[in-house]
């Protein structure tokens, strides 16, 4: 932690965390919980559902298996890759048309709604492979269409039904603010905003193809500029608010729905984290972070495929502000020396800390987010360290955690996270043994889970968790094939 007054301790933190979630946390409590949805969910038997059960097939990701699989000679960790790579297409999609084009609905898992997200997180992996595989480069195409529509319906919401005209969540039902048709949750979370450009600029540069960057592509672009400028909240606090009556504080944002006061300095607001909890300062520096690399890629877009200089420039001159504001106000000074800070506010108040979910400071190189290699090594070092107020360390493994899912719970995305963004084949061989842990026998990767036990996790079903598994093995098979034989 740093000197400054406003600077929040680590037992700070923990209190803010949702009260309901820290029950979680208690041995046995999160595995009663999930007991139904394991026993429900497609690859609850710890296998593959049945090819005739499965949303989509691919050959290529076939292929792929295939040869990836031939290459590890850890049975377990075979398994779980067999699995876990393909999840996301065996359960989540539903690929169709809408007006003669492809559109394609990828839900969560055990979550009957489409993340902005999640959706663009769970078929990055599949990019490589899109090229020689025209169904699923049309499915990718499909999720960008459909997200695309989703900007245009609310920039601010940050999941939608797959039914456009279905009712919202229904935990979202009585939310104050302005729920529209389509949404099935409104958190304006600023990564919401991002990974659909990461998405598209992916989709581009693997395949060339520029269909799905049409007029409307175009206008969804445009409004994901001006709603990043509305947040910088230098005129006023912008048209976004949000109250959930919720036992938990990270459900709702207080300050009448718009979140703790900022200084208007240039960086980008979010009410909310990756994780759909509420911001402690709306400077959330990852995703503002994530923006300085989207908004840059979005005007290379802009130029390339749109011939579009203006929106190139706007895209160009707000990534230019946010970094240097970044600069200014997002860094950190500690015993350790400077890191960057998790949220700030602006006005010298800094959260010090690092949530699992992606946007993190833990994955900054994952997302080409990381402009100064020493200071990231710097906040590496912190973030995996009882420095970081969610970092756990237990009998069944270590990593970060969230207020989400409450103290001394793991999520194995951080240490899959770890491992992708590692150069040293010891850390990743600790990962891997780790994930394969906290896999708990059930073949497929978790959400959390207590540090001491693996048999206690959330969330049996949770199709990003295991797509990135995939994403990281494959990786591993490139540059560190040995780790497959551990």
């Amino acid at each position: 932690m740093n000197n400054s007054p406003r600077s929040l301790s680590r037992r700070d933190l923990l209190e803010r965390g949702s009260m309901a979630a820290l029950g979680s946390c208690l041995p046995g409590i999160a595995s009663v919980a999930h007991a139904a949805i394991l026993q429900s969910a497609p690859q609850s038997t710890g296998q593959r559902p049945l090819p005739s059960d499965r949303r989509f097939h691919s050959e290529a990701v076939e292929q792929t298996i295939t040869e990836i699989r031939a290459r590890i000679s850890d049975p377990e960790l075979a398994r779980l890759f067999t699995n876990c790579f393909p999840n996301t297409l065996d359960t989540t999609v539903t690929p169709g048309t809408f007006e003669g084009k492809p559109d394609t609905v990828v839900l969560t898992g055990d979550i009957a709604a489409m993340w902005q997200r999640d959706s663009s997180a769970q078929v990055w992996p599949y990019l490589p492979l899109a090229k020689r595989d025209e169904p699923l480069r049309s499915l990718i195409e499909g999720v960008i269409r459909r997200q695309t529509r989703h900007i245009l319906i609310d920039p601010y919401a940050n999941a939608f039904m797959a039914d456009l005209n279905a009712p919202p969540l229904e935990w979202s039902r009585t939310d104050k603010t302005e729920m529209k048709p389509g949404v099935g949750e409104r958190k304006y979370e600023l990564d919401s905003l991002c990974y659909p450009i990461r998405l598209a600029h992916g989709y581009w540069k693997q395949t060339g193809d520029t269909q799905p960057f049409d007029a409307q592509w175009r206008k969804a672009m445009e409004i994901v500029v001006r709603t990043m400028r509305e947040q910088q909240r230098k005129n006023s606090l912008g048209p976004y608010h949000f109250q959930r009556s919720a036992p938990s504080p990270t459900e709702t944002l207080g300050e009448r729905g718009y979140g703790n006061p900022v200084n208007p300095v240039g960086l980008i607001a979010s009410g909310f984290r990756p994780s759909d909890d509420a911001c402690i300062f709306p400077f959330l520096v990852p995703s503002n972070l994530f923006a300085v690399t989207s908004l840059r890629q979005l005007a290379e877009m802009a130029n390339a495929i749109l011939h579009d200089a203006t929106l190139a420039q706007r895209a160009s001159s707000l990534a230019d502000e946010v970094e240097a504001a970044l600069r200014q106000h997002a860094i950190a000074t500690t015993p350790q020396g400077a890191i960057w800070a998790y949220e700030v506010d602006g006005f010298g108040g800094q959260v010090l800390m690092d949530d699992a979910n992606v946007p993190s400071l833990l994955a900054l190189p994952y997302i080409n987010s990381s402009p100064d290699a020493a200071l990231y090594a710097r906040t590496r070092a912190f973030v995996w360290s009882e420095r970081n107020p969610w970092f756990f360390r237990g009998t069944a493994g270590e990593g970060i955690g969230g207020p989400h899912e409450g103290a001394n719970m793991i999520w194995p995305m951080s240490q899959t996270i770890y491992a992708l963004t590692s150069n040293s084949a010891a850390e990743i061989r600790t990962a891997l043994r780790m994930i394969k842990l906290s896999s708990a026998g059930t073949g497929f990767i978790h959400e959390s889970y207590f540090k001491d036990d693996p048999k206690n996790f959330t969330r049996a079903w949770f199709a990003w968790a295991n797509t990135l598994f995939g994403e990281l093995i494959i990786s591993v098979a490139r540059t560190h094939p040995e780790l497959l034989n551990t």
